[in-house]
């Protein structure tokens, strides 16, 4: 399940040009140094996104566990996409077995026909 979880889960911080969610914490913390701070409120003001998951964050009273509550937030959501991923190959291998079923049953039938015609010529 950690080599499901690891691929999977592609941090939307990590392909944009926004703070990473360390940083975002950090700057929710006061922990970030003043410029830092600056850049990141530069992009806030700039970033609907990141202003939004600003203050999302902003809304905890105890900031410290923040990253304990993203943490199962996000193995959660990892659990529902892989669920849902065994649902669809679990409808995909039973629509290939029903396919193959049906071909299996026209070829038994196609075989039937051909004896049939074999055995009794004329009739």
């Amino acid at each position: 399940m950690d080599d499901f979880m690891n691929d999977a889960y592609n941090d939307l911080f990590t392909t944009t040009q926004c703070p990473s969610q360390q940083e975002l914490m950090d700057y929710v913390q006061g922990k970030l140094s003043p410029e830092k701070q600056h850049e990141v409120e530069l992009h806030l003001s700039d970033c609907e996104l990141c202003s939004e998951a600003v203050e999302g964050l902003s809304a905890f009273e105890k900031k410290e566990i923040i990253p304990v509550y993203l943490r199962q937030m996000k193995w959660q959501m990892l659990r529902k996409l892989k669920s849902r991923k065994q649902k669809k190959d679990q409808i995909a291998s039973h629509t290939q077995l029903a396919i193959i079923c049906i071909i299996i049953l026209f070829m038994l039938l196609a075989a039937f026909w051909a004896y049939h015609f074999v055995t009794h010529p004329g009739k």
